[in-house]
Formats: structure tokens, C-alpha cells, sequence
């Protein structure tokens, strides 16, 4: 059983207007990536900044590594890219992350030779020697995680690690906490964009109006059959109507994308189990139907997102 990292039991912050989190409970294991979504305004980074000790909270407790949260035991395992990042604009980017080495109480010598090493990895390189006053909102968030980054923390807490970014970004920073989480690093991401987390996390929690709606895996989340698309070609109504006769399963054509000059077509199957993958291709076979490729469908986790918090009272944007 892997070490627990994370450990909240009823964590709550009130501010008194509404906002902040309540009766937070969560249990998060050694090198898992755990995912904190809700909609703006839920209170996920109030929570961030409870456990990172830059916030008291008003009541339930929290550890990290098993010391208090706001420790400086729990605080010396830790990387924190918050979700509102300034940087002294005069400083160079290497010289931002020299002033965070001396915060953090590197050894100079090892710090001389992690910076630049830190610069590549997060996709700055030369750009680390200019100054951040000729960065852009994007290049800032890079030199963020650098600093999230410097002291080669087990834990990281990465608030919106990815909102600046382009699409090239995106991907790049992705890979780059894919490549964490297979050394071993555990991952805390607030994020928007659900794609990445759906890609990188384990385990997922909804959280609205400060608490909690949902926690579990993707899969235990989104509560779904498995659904599998058949592209076929020589397609035709009856034989669709007697697949779902003799199959007693929901099939039906849908509008994908086929290859140019194709008279082949997409049919969605939702199955009790994947096995039946197997069985339903050799109907369609049989049938006289082509072939041509055979593909798991996945709802991604946006769209579980928007039902999950849709008709519900939220506290958006405002104050």
C-alpha cells in the first residue's frame, strides 16, 4: 500500500460571505495525479492555498507526508505553481530561479547546475537569460514551473499549470508531467482544462459552492458503458435494424469523419461489457458488411463536467 501524501479530514475555510470550502475529506497516495475540478469560484484554490500553509484554515485538519500542513517539515516536500503568478519583471528568468534556490536553501553549486537543466525542460532554454519583463504570459507560467519545479519536490501542487499556454504548450507541459509522474512524483492539478486531466489523473474530485459533489477514478466518475465505434462499409438500414434485433444492444450510425471518397460509415455499439466487441464483428460480418476499423469510444470528461454541474446553483465569478 503506497504511502499517503494528502490527508484532509473535514478541511474547512469560511470567510463569512459564502465562499471558501467546507468539510473537505480526501486521502491522496504516493505518486498519484489527482485532478481538483469544479467551476469558477468553487473554492478549489482556497483549498490549494490551505494545504500549501499560505492560508489558516477555520476548522478540520490536514497533513502532508503526515506533518501539519503549514509545517515547515510538510512545506520542504513541496512545489506550488499558483494560479496568479508575478515575477520580478527587472530579473533575468535564471536569476528568478537563483533568488528562489537561495529561498529554498539550495546549495549554490547544485543550483548553478539545475537551473539551466530546469530552463530545457520546461521549454524556455535561452530565453531563461532574458528578462522577464519581454516574457509573455505564457513564457511566465513556464518559468512558474520551474520554480514549482527547483528543489525536486515529491509533491507538487499545480494551480491552472496550463491556462496560458498555446496548443504547442499545452502538449509540451503535459509530457512534461507525465514524464513527473512516472518518476515517482505526486501530482495535485487544478485545472480547466479537462483533457489533460483526464489524460494525466487517477482519481478526480468535482467540487461546487466549496464541497465535494463527486470523488473517484475517471472511469468511476463518468458511470458509463463501454461504448465501441465500427466503421463498415456497404451499410444499410435493415441490416442495422436486425443487429440490434439479434443483439438486444444499442447500435446506431453516427456522423464521424470517414476517409475521402468512402462509402463506408461510423455505427456506435454500447456493450454490457468489451467482450461483446468481438462477438458484434462477426454479425457484421456475417452480414456481408466490410470491416474496416474498430475503435473505443470515450465521453470525455468536459462533457461529464457540464452535466455533472448543470441545473445546480454555482458561485461563478461573483463576490
Amino acid at each position: 500500500m503506497s504511502q499517503t501524501v494528502i490527508e484532509t479530514r473535514q478541511l474547512t475555510k469560511d470567510y463569512g460571505n459564502g465562499r471558501g470550502c467546507r468539510q473537505i475529506t480526501l486521502s491522496i497516495g504516493a505518486g498519484e495525479a489527482f485532478g481538483f475540478l469544479g467551476p469558477n469560484g468553487a473554492g478549489k484554490s482556497t483549498f490549494v492555498k490551505m494545504l500549501v500553509g499560505l492560508i489558516q484554515p477555520t476548522a478540520g485538519s490536514g497533513t502532508l507526508f503526515g506533518e501539519p500542513i503549514g509545517s515547515l517539515a510538510a512545506r520542504r516536500e513541496i512545489g506550488y505553481l499558483p494560479e496568479l503568478y508575478r515575477y520580478q519583471e527587472w530579473l533575468t528568468g535564471e536569476e528568478v530561479l537563483i533568488l528562489h534556490a537561495k529561498l529554498c536553501g539550495m546549495d549554490r553549486l547544485h543550483a548553478k547546475k539545475r537551473i539551466p537543466q530546469l530552463l530545457e525542460e520546461v521549454g524556455l532554454g535561452k530565453r531563461g537569460y532574458d528578462r522577464v519583463k519581454r516574457y509573455s504570459k505564457g513564457m511566465q507560467q513556464r518559468l512558474g514551473l520551474a520554480c514549482a519545479l527547483l528543489n525536486d519536490p515529491k509533491l507538487l501542487f499545480l494551480d491552472e499549470p496550463a491556462s496560458a499556454l498555446d496548443p504547442v504548450g499545452r502538449h509540451e507541459v503535459r509530457l512534461l508531467l507525465k514524464r513527473l509522474k512516472e518518476q515517482g512524483k505526486t501530482i495535485f492539478l487544478n485545472s480547466h482544462l479537462l483533457e489533460d486531466v483526464e489524460l494525466l489523473c487517477d482519481r478526480v474530485a468535482l467540487l461546487n459552492n466549496g464541497q465535494i459533489l463527486t470523488e473517484g477514478s475517471v472511469t468511476e466518475v463518468l458511470q458509463e458503458k463501454p461504448r465501441w465505434q465500427i466503421r463498415v462499409g456497404g451499410f444499410a438500414q435493415l441490416t442495422l435494424n436486425w443487429l440490434q434485433e439479434q443483439t438486444g444492444l444499442q447500435i446506431r450510425a453516427i456522423n464521424l469523419a470517414v476517409p475521402h471518397e468512402s462509402d463506408s460509415v461510423w455505427l456506435e455499439a454500447e456493450l454490457e461489457e468489451d467482450e461483446q466487441i468481438g462477438w458484434l464483428n462477426s454479425l457484421i460480418i456475417e452480414q456481408g458488411m466490410t470491416l474496416y476499423e474498430v475503435k473505443k469510444a470515450k465521453t470525455p470528461l468536459d462533457e461529464w463536467f457540464i452535466q455533472a454541474v448543470s441545473g445546480l446553483n454555482h458561485r461563478g465569478e461573483r463576490v
